[in-house]
């Protein structure tokens, strides 16, 4: 079955997605023009196929599902709600341009990233567990454990001669043992974040539905209570998993290497330094810094 969308202009599909392009191919990759991953509709997994049909000022979206054999109509409805939140396609990215336009730096790659928006994780807790794991390693290191997790305790759904893995569930994870994460190269204290958060999930002790529904400084001080959650987790995790861009995740070494590059000639700047340069950027600090690393990550100067 193939269902179109139709996003909030201007929107680049490819820009988009080419984050993905390094993702495993039975989890979550960006190839060829074509994005794709497992995701879970009323309990049932099906795999989506995403690919740009439309231009960047009047885009256009084709979304394959598969298998579409048990699908309602109240399903593709629910398919098409999901692809919009993956990639944000309701967001209207002329707000940004707007208030940034007399920016230096930003309004020069405006100019070559037109449409770039940044994409958000299924689920909340998929945002919160990464963010955990990604904790103070390396990102190719992160994504490696990641991948392993994700294909030994993940859903699986079987699409000859292929199978595909979706992303762990809390009740999943809280039947763990901490060697079981181990196994998958998680250190001893972070498999203990890991299933302490998964077990406060599944007895109701954490409600990460109602908690979305908040203030972004008040989600980050609730998520900061958490066992192994600090300012850097829980502001990464707000803009991974709720799009939430006014969050900054200032203490990211990475991110202000990509920032140093950009607004001080590659001189090494500070937490503190990046907050100050961020005071320009508004409610859009998490946005901003997307469109830094994707910058980096395609080595456009300006």
């Amino acid at each position: 079955m193939i269902i179109k969308i139709r996003p909030q202009s201007p929107f680049n599909f490819e820009l988009s997605a080419i984050i993905f392009s390094d993702g495993d191919p039975q989890i979550q990759k960006y190839e060829n023009g074509i994005y794709w991953q497992v995701i879970n509709i009323n309990k049932h997994l099906f795999l989506i196929e995403v690919q740009s049909l439309g231009s960047v000022d009047e885009p256009e979206l084709s979304v394959t599902i598969k298998p579409d054999n048990e699908l309602s109509k109240g399903d593709i409805e629910l398919v098409r709600d999901e692809v919009i939140s993956i990639f944000n396609l309701n967001s209207n990215l002329k707000d940004f341009y707007d208030y940034i336009k007399n920016e230096n730096v930003l309004s020069k790659l405006i100019l070559k990233l037109k449409g770039l928006n940044s994409p958000t994780t299924p689920t909340f807790f998929e945002a919160i567990v990464t963010s955990i794991i990604e904790q103070q390693i390396s990102l190719k290191a992160a994504r490696s454990i990641e991948t392993k997790m994700v294909k030994k305790y993940g859903e699986k759904l079987k699409i000859k001669p292929k199978t595909y893995y979706l992303f762990p569930t809390p009740e999943t994870i809280s039947k763990l043992k901490k060697q079981d994460l181990r196994d998958v190269g998680l250190s001893f204290r972070k498999a203990e974040y890991v299933i302490g958060l998964s077990k406060n999930i599944k007895e109701g002790k954490i409600d990460l539905n109602s908690l979305k529904t908040q203030e972004t400084s008040e989600i980050i001080q609730q998520l900061m209570k958490i066992r192994g959650i600090g300012v850097w987790t829980a502001e990464l995790a707000v803009i991974r998993g709720l799009h939430r861009m006014v969050a900054l995740p200032a203490d990211d070494i990475g991110l202000r290497r990509v920032v140093s590059h950009y607004y001080t000639g590659g001189k090494p700047i500070t937490s503190h330094q990046l907050r100050t340069i961020a005071k320009n950027w508004g409610n859009w600090s998490g946005l901003v810094v997307f469109y830094l690393i994707i910058a980096d990550l395609m080595s456009i100067k300006i």
